[in-house]
């Protein structure tokens, strides 16, 4: 996740084309999904979502709730939260991707040239950055973690790999890594890796590139296998989203808002259709950006014909404004407020955890600003 400063002077830079506030709404929507989805697949009614893996049974599971009469499964919010919203990562990854290349390619506005800054001073950077905002959240997470119930048992070398960001490369990963969602920490560290070494300044065809090989690497898996699930926990599962940010960066040309509301629409019919097949479904991130965009760039563009519009967007950006301090906090609220949806009061224990993840992300957001900041040069 690329935190405030990666688009800070995107609608100023001369290639734009998405504005700050758009970015920030995307970075809203995004982690909405994530903070959503890592409350509602924890509960055991709840169709699973299939992440890492392509596993069939939560393919039939999803298909069976999807084709039920509306209203004889009155959790289908939920179902649908737990199956797509783990796709607010991509969207992330995407907008790290558009970030880096504004930032490091460019040359602002007011610069002569594009920042150029050599590759350990690059990656000790963006390590610094990472582990600034992740080791708030840990510390917190740990401690309330030892004082409710269902404690996790780490390990010396788990906790040595949360604080380097390489656990993602431990064997189990998905046991390794707790909370869950913090594996993002050490994917976002090899992303950075791959952009500095092999993207920076290179031909478009290198992303390109990139986005085929590891996409064939995740084809030539077994889509249940335990391979598929380490190599999608590493930067391979992440390259499609993020080439993508990178070549839009460069390419993406938004004239006006008309196409939009279409390419949302066929983007969500991709993403559905495309979640029952096991091809296919490596490229649902590449249409989760694509409805992403497409909807807030809708929303963005023609909010001074229609009020709802504004309240959407000025939500969305106020969102995005928290979403790094919301990432690194949700968790607590979930361990804490869970055990109100899994004794049955489902929709009760879901706007608590929303409210209350909000005001925790706020607060997270003042603690965070107060950790020293890592310089680039």
């Amino acid at each position: 996740m690329e935190i405030k400063d990666k688009e800070q002077n995107i609608k100023g830079a001369a290639d734009a084309k998405l504005l700050r506030v758009e970015c920030n709404a995307l970075r809203g929507l995004a982690i909405m999904g994530i903070m959503l989805h890592n409350f509602c697949h924890w509960l055991s009614p709840i169709v699973k979502e299939n992440e890492y893996q392509f596993i069939q049974q939560h393919i039939d599971w999803f298909d069976d709730v999807m084709s039920a009469p509306i209203g004889e499964t009155p959790l289908e919010f939920f179902h649908i939260v737990s199956f797509f919203g783990h796709y607010g990562v991509p969207v992330f990854l995407f907008l790290s991707g558009y970030g880096l290349y504004l930032k490091y390619e460019l040359p602002l506005k007011g610069q002569a040239e594009a920042i150029v800054p050599s590759a350990f001073r690059f990656v000790r950077y963006h390590w610094l950055k990472l582990f600034r905002m992740m080791i708030v959240g840990f510390v917190a997470f740990v401690l309330i973690d030892n004082i409710t119930a269902g404690a996790h048992k780490y390990d010396v070398m788990a906790i040595f790999g949360q604080m380097g960001l390489f656990n993602n490369l431990m064997e189990h990963p998905d046991k390794v890594i707790w909370p869950g969602p913090y594996w993002y920490f050490g994917l976002m560290f090899q992303c950075y890796i791959v952009y500095r070494l092999l993207l920076f300044r290179k031909h478009w065809s290198y992303a390109v590139a990139m986005i085929v090989v590891c996409t064939l690497i995740q084809a030539l898996c077994e889509p249940e296998g335990e391979t598929l699930n380490r190599v999608r926990y590493n930067f391979i599962g992440g390259m499609l989203p993020f080439c993508l940010g990178l070549l839009s960066a460069r390419y993406l040309n938004i004239k006006n808002w008309q196409p939009y509301l279409s390419v949302f629409i066929a983007s969500c019919v991709c993403v559905y259709l495309g979640s029952f097949y096991f091809y296919t479904w490596l490229f649902v991130p590449m249409f989760i950006c694509a409805a992403s965009i497409s909807f807030v760039v809708f929303i963005s563009r023609t909010q001074k014909h229609f009020i709802p519009h504004q309240w959407i967007m000025k939500a969305l950006n106020w969102i995005g404004t928290i979403s790094a301090a919301m990432f690194v906090s949700h968790p607590i609220v979930r361990k804490i407020l869970i055990p109100i949806s899994r004794e049955g009061n489902y929709w009760t224990g879901l706007l608590l955890y929303v409210i209350c993840a909000i005001g925790v992300a706020w607060l997270f957001n003042e603690l965070i600003k107060r950790v020293p900041s890592p310089k680039l040069k």
